[in-house]
């Protein structure tokens, strides 16, 4: 069996649909395409979802696309005494490298990248961008910052950086374990997170050898702006409509 529409349907597998016969349930009822989060599981579960999708795959003679997609660079602040604070709008808030424990005033942010490359008048955008914070001042282990968006944030809550581009590669030492384990165990795409420039994809490719499809997820205002690039070096674009829309106006992304 083999679906003519040009439309695909992806569906992600989490613990509620992992098992032989909801995978089989899923596929009969539409899903081409199976997408194994790489953020989530051991590379031994990774394993036993590839393993049960290619039997499904085989016991229905139906062909089933399997997408691995890594979790990319994480950005993260530290943790509070109390768990969690309450920033008001207006207040002075400072982000730093010291591991101490944070309060209403500073908290960690382990990433001594993002301090390389701020300047004052970047935005910060703490928990999904529910947080915004403006840089004023900025050295190589400081952000002295105005909060313009209260509300509370807490232990290790993401942080997006959608002014500057980080220095950071597309993929982390996580990554790269995590794309020689699907790829040697034969899935048909690998979905890149994070992506800012070309390079970043080459160098997925070069690690890749030819095992998978290369999917390039399309979530920071930066690969918008090299789209074209990025876009001549992929074998296919997710527009990841989720962070794309923390980091810039969510009635934006429809139109980009």
């Amino acid at each position: 069996m083999r679906r003519l529409r040009s439309v695909k349907i992806v569906a992600t597998l989490g613990p509620a649909s992992d098992s032989y016969d909801m995978i089989r349930a899923l596929h009969e009822a539409g899903a081409d395409v199976f997408r194994l989060n790489m953020s989530h599981g051991s590379h031994e579960e990774i394993a036993e979802k590839h393993a049960i999708i290619r039997q499904v795959e085989q016991d229905l003679n139906s062909t089933i696309g399997i997408l691995a997609d890594l979790q990319g660079p994480k950005l993260r602040v530290g943790v509070f005494a109390g768990d969690s604070e309450m920033l008001d709008e207006g207040a002075k808030f400072r982000l730093d490298l010291d591991k101490a424990e944070g309060d209403s005033a500073r908290v960690c942010l382990p990433h001594p990248e993002i301090f390389a490359a701020l300047e004052p008048g970047a935005s910060l955008l703490v928990n999904d961008g529910k947080i915004r914070l403006r840089v004023e001042a900025c050295g190589k282990d400081f952000a002295d910052c105005t909060v313009v968006i209260g509300g509370v944030i807490s232990n290790r809550k993401g942080v997006n950086v959608p002014d500057v581009e980080l220095p950071l590669a597309a993929l982390s030492e996580k990554d790269k374990a995590d794309l020689e384990c699907v790829c040697g165990l034969g899935v048909d795409w690998l979905a890149l997170s994070f992506v800012q420039r070309p390079a970043d994809v080459e160098e997925a490719r070069a690690l890749v050898q030819g095992r998978a499809a290369i999917l390039s997820k399309i979530e920071k205002p930066n690969a918008v702006d090299r789209f074209d690039d990025i876009l001549a070096v992929s074998d296919g674009i997710m527009v990841a409509r989720g962070d794309l829309g923390v980091e810039l106006p969510v009635q934006n992304v429809p139109p980009i």
